[in-house]
């Protein structure tokens, strides 16, 4: 395959968008990226619009727990690998859905998940300076914000 020169001219981009995405499995088909001539390739997450097809609200929660297990991945694979994160933002659910989790709701996770990429991982201190940053009392990440 690498003699086609594909390798070198494409970086192939892993897509999971699940709180529970398979770690080891994620480092694997990075290996088979490698082994197939990618010198680099591409993580996609998600920081709103992958949970439901009425969803309305963001759960936090999900998104986060998303990002620290690409995190894990990243951390797992050789170093020079990655190239990058892609955090999309879901309008609708599929193609034959109406519009769920606007823009607006969906800032708080879109920041939570950007600090936890940043600084490789999420705390309390984080939380806090999230809050600051959004001017906000108490964000909430395992339920819906009131």
């Amino acid at each position: 395959f690498s003699e086609s020169g594909v390798p070198q001219l494409v970086q192939p981009m892993i897509w999971d968008y699940a709180a529970d995405l398979d770690v080891e499995g994620k480092v694997h088909l990075v290996e088979k990226y490698r082994r197939c001539g990618f010198s680099k390739v591409w993580f996609a997450s998600a920081f709103k619009g992958a949970t439901g097809v009425n969803q309305s609200l963001t759960l936090i929660g999900h998104h986060l727990k998303n990002h620290l297990q690409w995190l894990k991945v990243a951390s797992n694979s050789p170093a020079d690998v990655l190239e990058g994160i892609a955090l999309t933002g879901w309008q609708r659910y599929d193609h034959f859905s109406v519009l769920c989790e606007l823009l607006p709701v969906a800032i708080p996770s879109l920041a939570v998940c950007l600090q936890a990429l940043k600084n490789g991982g999420y705390s309390e201190k984080i939380k806090e300076n999230v809050e600051k940053l959004l001017g906000m009392s108490n964000l909430e990440t395992e339920a819906f914000m009131r």
